[in-house]
């Protein structure tokens, strides 16, 4: 199932596949699109140029513009809690659970600037901790809490995810920007982890 919740039924028709595999490829091509060349270029005209169709096909699958970035933005989040999760759950004793979430949450920002940013930091129509947070969104935040709780179980995991989540957004922030020497960001990271794991 994808972000959106969009899958296709085994029991689906071949109209209701094609119609899945059309969202699909809107979706990849506009995150693609951000990506290369900012969501500026993001367009309803592009992207049904883009799959060859004409601009109804995009509005017989989202409302507009909008609805097209806001459905990039939860697979985002989908993305994001699924690689922290494979980083903190993989056993292979490369890193605690808490330095690899801080690592897998750095790399994404890193290879997913645009993306991150439509995430963290642009104008959206998403809701954060509150009843109506979506889904996506939570299970991406419960990825980190669940890396603290294998660590250091005494500790409540929620502020201390907020906590982390505050530390890591910033770091990936600076980093972007380059307010801050990328021979620091080792250093920082060990910080943040000691801080998040240290007893209460």
């Amino acid at each position: 199932m994808s972000a959106d919740g969009s899958a296709t039924s085994p029991g689906a028709t071949p109209g209701e596949r094609r119609g899945h595999a059309r969202r699909r490829q809107i979706l990849d091509l506009a995150a693609q699109i951000a990506e290369d060349e900012g969501w500026d270029a993001v367009t309803t005209r592009r992207l049904a140029a883009g799959i060859d169709y004409s601009q109804p096909v995009i509005y017989q699958h989202f409302s507009g513009r909008g609805d097209v970035i806001r459905a990039v933005t939860l697979e985002g989040f989908v993305e994001l809690g699924r690689l922290v999760r494979r980083r903190t759950s993989s056993g292979d004793g490369q890193a605690a659970p808490v330095a690899a979430a801080c690592s897998a949450y750095l790399d994404f920002a890193r290879n997913r600037p645009r993306l991150y940013a439509a995430m963290f930091s642009e104008p959206t129509s998403l809701v954060f901790a509150d009843e109506e947070t979506p889904t996506e969104l939570r299970e991406a935040f419960n990825a980190l809490s669940e890396a603290i709780n294998q660590q250091v179980p005494d500790r409540d995991p929620v502020p201390a995810a907020e906590l982390l989540w505050a530390c890591c957004h910033g770091l990936a922030t600076l980093e972007a920007s380059q307010r801050i020497p990328a021979e620091h960001l080792a250093g920082h990271l060990d910080s943040i982890v000691a801080m998040i794991t240290r007893p209460v």
